[in-house]
């Protein structure tokens, strides 16, 4: 398993990069890179039978055309023969689809024979050339995940060349399954029917969730083992400082603040998330808690991802706690350093009560006197090893608490933060307005810019949204930097235009989101660098273009950007063709619940979609879908039963490898 995959004929030094863009570098990278869809050519259909629906054909071209129908919709057309008939196949924005299509070869196609502009056509079939299969392979194909210059064939030549038969695997698993780590390799990858794929796939699918759940098991085993200062709840000040409040909490914030006074007044490690939809106040919860430990003379160390997001937490945490007489601090990277080190020097002393700041608080020559209580907002946002060094700012082990806008489904939060308390705030606040979320084509681009235009008069922003930073070859989807470029000197001319995307300098970015926050800046053109935290009450109006590439709950938290005023806020979703709109798309026009939205997110999409896991580079998950309930009960029994036995884990290498990749991710201590 550990073999180069240099050893493998026919892989030379070009083909080894190739593979490498694919993290594939050994035999077992090979294998473990599993087929993302599988075609069915068991089954061939005579095109003079072809009836609505999936189909399966073997065919010869005939002839091939490519044209851009107007701009982002390109569009290859081929006419396909057999003996029997003959039949028009249609791909949209695959342009490369064309150089695949020579004529009088024959190949297997497999896609959906639709009515589609006034006739019935093949759409987006996937496209197999009948010479690449051995004569007597089954006709259940894999399909990978392919890189410019590797296609599906390649790796499947390459997998036939490994002898499975010689493969030294480690078997071992503390359950049973019903085929071994072997079989199942075999099965994924040479089926011989769609029922081996199910067993392979249930196979991985279970080993995946049995070691997410034991990290998250053991991690809560080895908190419990940590000790943290003890908060004693301070009633009369705790009560004196909501009853000031220029506002009613609503029950939820007073339910979950009382969880976490409660766990503070414990001396093991308080390690909790409080998930909130945008604004539900879940920063007046975290400055109750924070002021608890204020009154008990300790300090507060309070971690955001950006310098816009700490400067507007540090604006609110000051309105909120500075009547009480609370010392609080911003501390960012590009503060001056004489700035700097007078705040270093204070918290030093423990004369600064609360710090609020970026990853600059995880600096070496920052150190606290006396710090009891983490809080971080948005924590997928940071590393592991960013939290575990805010955290060891402290002599003892703090309380962590943990908040996130973003929800979280109740089977992806059992399984990847297991070893978390989890409290939801569910309830708005008095006076938040719906957002009224609409789809408009990519044709009727006029009237959403009359919008924009008609929003900005009346004095509010808007903020324009885009999947990709600037153009990509391989991509059809509109970027920011084009829209900025296009729209400064055609539509939109005459308003302030600012731009924003990841590949600015973090200088940049800041000052054009602190122009945008003081209203010197009408519409904002950036991708999703704004999902999290950005506060401009005044803007009442985000686009999102090419809005089929995102995820439901990454839209959900975008469109969370607007409404936070007192103006009747709008989003609008722009896909990039003016086909059908899909059903998931559609859900956002009616669902406004970020709660309801996760989970159907979850469904259609897998985890790292959800809560930006994917972003660790670590949650590879491949089968594991976590939306079954009654199999996460049972990795949840087996993984329970497994640590009570004190089994060793070094006995299942394969498990033990995994389980601790995934520690990395399930735990916030």
């Amino acid at each position: 398993m550990d073999q180069e995959i240099t050893k493998l004929k026919g892989v030379g030094e070009k083909v080894a990069a190739l593979l490498a863009r694919l993290n594939i570098e050994t035999t077992g990278d090979l294998l473990h890179h599993f087929p993302r869809r599988y075609d069915d050519f068991s089954t061939l259909t005579p095109l003079e039978s072809l009836s609505p629906g999936p189909v399966t054909a073997k065919v010869t071209v005939v002839s091939s055309s490519a044209r851009y129908v107007r701009r982002g919709l390109h569009i290859t057309e081929a006419i396909l023969s057999d003996s029997t008939g003959s039949v028009k196949a249609v791909w949209f924005n695959q342009p490369y689809r064309q150089k695949q299509l020579t004529k009088g070869r024959e190949y297997f196609v497999s896609g959906s024979y639709e009515f589609n502009n006034r006739s019935y056509s093949i759409l987006n079939p996937s496209l197999e050339l009948v010479s690449d299969f051995p004569k007597n392979t089954a006709r259940i194909v894999p399909i990978y995940g392919e890189t410019k210059g590797l296609k599906s064939h390649t790796i499947r030549k390459l997998l036939s060349l490994v002898d499975m038969s010689a493969l030294k695997i480690d078997e071992a698993l503390p359950y049973d399954s019903k085929i071994t780590y072997k079989e199942a390799l075999k099965m994924i990858h040479f089926p011989t029917s769609m029922e081996e794929v199910q067993l392979a796939q249930d196979f991985f699918a279970f080993e995946e969730l049995f070691a997410l759940v034991l990290a998250s098991t053991l991690v809560r085993k080895q908190n419990e083992d940590f000790r943290a200062p003890v908060i004693p709840f301070n009633e009369l000040g705790v009560k004196k400082f909501v009853s000031s409040l220029p506002f009613s909490l609503t029950n939820d914030q007073r339910l979950v603040a009382w969880k976490c006074l409660q766990d503070i007044q414990n001396s093991k490690p308080m390690n909790r998330l409080v998930e909130g939809d945008v604004g539900s106040g879940k920063t007046v919860v975290a400055a109750i808690v924070a002021y608890n430990a204020i009154l008990a003379k300790l300090q507060v160390g309070f971690m955001v991802p950006t310098e816009v997001l700490a400067q507007q937490h540090h604006k609110t945490l000051s309105k909120l706690l500075q009547p009480t007489g609370a010392k609080i601090a911003l501390y960012t990277g590009s503060m001056a350093k004489s700035k700097k080190k007078q705040i270093q020097s204070l918290l030093n002393s423990g004369e600064i009560d609360l710090v609020v700041g970026t990853h600059a608080l995880i600096q070496d020559n920052l150190t606290f006197q006396s710090l009891s209580l983490v809080i971080i907002d948005e924590q997928h946002r940071f590393g592991v090893q960013q939290r575990l060094a805010l955290v060891g700012k402290s002599s003892e082990l703090p309380h962590v608490l943990t908040m996130t806008a973003t929800p979280i489904p109740r089977t992806l939060a059992l399984t990847i933060f297991g070893d978390l308390d989890i409290s939801i705030i569910e309830q708005l606040p008095e006076g938040r307005r719906a957002i009224k979320t609409s789809i408009s084509s990519p044709n009727s681009m006029a009237q959403v810019y009359r919008q924009i235009r008609e929003e900005v008069s009346a004095g509010r922003q808007v903020f324009l949204i885009y999947p990709l930073v600037e153009e990509s070859d391989s991509l059809s989807a509109k970027s920011a930097i084009e829209a900025h470029q296009t729209l400064s000197k055609g539509e939109l001319k005459d308003l302030r235009l600012g731009l924003l995307h990841g590949r600015l300098k973090a200088d940049e970015k800041e000052q054009v989101m602190t122009d945008f926050v003081s209203g010197d800046i009408d519409i904002l053109i950036s991708t999703t660098v704004v999902e999290v935290g950005v506060d401009v009450p005044n803007a009442s109006l985000m686009v999102i273009e090419g809005a089929e590439r995102f995820g439901l709950a990454q839209i959900h938290q975008l469109r969370g950007r607007v409404g936070r005023g007192n103006h009747q806020s709008y989003c609008i979703l722009v896909p990039s063709t003016s086909q059908q709109v899909s059903k998931r798309l559609r859900a956002l026009e009616t669902i406004s619940d970020g709660f309801r939205l996760a989970e159907y997110d979850l469904e259609l999409r897998g985890p790292g979609a959800i809560y930006g896991v994917s972003q660790h580079g670590q949650l590879d998950l491949k089968y594991t879908t976590l939306d079954d309930v009654r199999e996460i009960a049972r990795a949840q029994g087996l993984a329970q039963s497994f640590v009570e036995s004190e089994q060793d884990l070094l006995k299942y290498p394969r498990l033990s490898k995994l389980v601790e990749q995934y520690k990395s991710i399930t735990h916030l201590n």
